[in-house]
C-alpha cells in the first residue's frame, strides 16, 4: 500500500471536515469531486453557491455534497467578524476592519478552524504561502507545546531504497526562511514527530550540511553542529544525527565511510535542511528529476491544521494533502 493509498485509508476510517476556501479554481472543485465520492473528508467550499456550482458543472464535476458557505450571506459573519476583532485589537484592529478582512475566504475558512466549524483547511493553489498562513498565524495560532509554527513536505519516490520505502520528510521546505539554532532544533523534533504520526514508522532525523563530522568548518556548519546538540538533549528519544552530508545521510556505505558510528547515518529518512533556500531546492528538484510526489507544504506546530499547497499543484495534490490534513486533524481533535 502506497503512503497516499494508507493516509486516505486512515483519513476515511474517521473522517473529518476540511474546508476549502479557492472554491471556484478547477483544481480545487476537482479535488474537491474526489475527496467527496472517495469518501476522504467532509467537504465545506467558502464562496458563493451559484459561481461555485456553475464552476463546477461546466468541469463536469459533482459537488452536491459539499456544504457550501457565503461569507456574505452567513448568519455568523457578525459573530467571526467580532471574534476576530477581539483576537486582534491588540493589534489596532477594528471592528470595520475586521469586518472587511472577514470577507476575504481564507480567513473565513481559518476561523471556521477556530471556531470548531471544520478540522483542518487546505489552501495555496491560488494563495501564496504568506496569504494561506497569515490567517492562520493569526486566529488558530501556534500550538501549546510548540514553541514555532514550521512547514514540510512529505517525498515520495518510486522505486528508491532508501528512506522508509522511499518516503521522506524534507523540513523545512515552505515557511521558516534561515532558522537559528534553537528553531532548527525545533524544526527537526517536529519534523520527527510529524514523520511518525504520518508515515507510521520511526523517524531517522539527519542534520544536513555540506559537511560531515567537520570535514568542514565555517558559521554555516556550525549552527547545524549546535542545533544537532540542542534537539538530541531536548529529545534523547529521538534518533537525531548531524551534521551530515546528504549521500552520508542517505546511503549506507558512504555514511559508513563519513560517518563511522553514527546511529543515523545511511539510514536517515527525516532530513533537515539549514536553511529555507536548501529544503525548497531540494524538494522541487527530488519531485522533478525522481519524478516523486511531494506533499505540502504541510504546517507544523499549529494549534490546528491549515496546510498550504505549491501553486503548480495538481488535483491530486490537493486530495492528498487534504486527506494528510484529516489524519493531522484526528490526532488533534480526538
Amino acid at each position: 500500500m502506497t503512503f497516499l493509498e494508507r493516509t486516505i485509508e486512515r483519513a476515511k476510517a474517521d473522517k473529518k471536515t476540511i474546508v476549502l476556501p479557492e472554491s471556484t479554481d478547477e483544481r480545487v472543485i476537482e479535488a474537491a469531486s474526489i475527496a467527496l465520492e472517495k469518501e476522504i473528508a467532509n467537504i465545506v467550499l467558502v464562496g458563493n453557491k451559484e459561481e461555485i456550482l456553475s464552476k463546477a458543472n461546466e468541469s463536469g464535476f459533482d459537488v452536491s455534497k459539499a456544504a457550501i458557505v457565503d461569507p456574505l450571506k452567513s448568519e455568523k459573519f457578525d459573530d467571526y467578524a467580532n471574534t476576530f476583532y477581539e483576537l486582534r485589537k491588540k493589534k489596532g484592529m477594528t471592528i470595520d476592519k475586521a469586518q472587511e478582512i472577514m470577507k476575504d475566504p481564507v480567513y473565513w475558512a481559518v476561523m471556521m478552524v477556530k471556531k470548531g466549524e471544520a478540522d483542518g483547511m487546505v489552501s495555496g493553489a491560488v494563495h501564496s504561502t504568506a496569504d494561506t498562513l497569515r490567517p492562520a498565524l493569526q486566529i488558530v495560532k501556534t500550538a501549546p507545546d510548540a514553541k514555532l509554527v514550521s512547514a514540510f513536505f512529505v517525498i515520495v519516490v518510486p522505486d528508491c531504497e532508501y528512506g522508509k520505502n522511499g518516503t521522506f520528510i524534507y523540513a523545512d521546505s515552505g515557511l521558516v526562511e534561515n532558522p537559528n539554532e534553537e528553531e532548527l532544533s525545533e524544526i527537526a523534533i517536529q519534523s520527527a514527530k510529524s514523520f511518525k504520526l504520518l508515515i507510521e514508522a520511526e523517524p531517522v532525523v539527519a542534520m544536513l550540511s555540506y559537511s560531515t563530522y567537520g570535514s568542514a568548518k565555517s558559521e554555516l556548519t556550525e549552527k547545524v553542529i549546535k542545533a544537532t546538540k540542542i534537539a538530541k538533549e531536548k529529545a534523547p528519544d529521538i534518533l537525531i544525527d548531524g551534521e551530515l552530508q546528504a549521500d552520508a545521510a542517505l546511503v549506507p556505505a558512504v555514511g559508513k565511510s563519513k560517518a563511522p558510528g553514527s546511529p543515523v547515518a545511511g539510514k536517515a529518512n527525516v532530513l533537515i535542511f539549514p536553511d529555507l533556500n536548501c529544503g525548497n531546492i531540494a524538494y522541487k528538484l527530488t519531485q522533478r528529476l525522481a519524478k516523486a510526489e511531494a506533499y505540502g507544504p504541510i504546517t507544523q506546530g499549529l494549534a490546528a491544521p491549515v496546510n498550504d499547497l505549491s501553486r503548480g499543484c495538481s488535483a491530486a495534490d490537493i486530495v492528498g494533502v487534504i486527506a494528510i490534513t484529516a489524519v493531522q486533524a484526528q490526532a488533534i481533535r480526538d
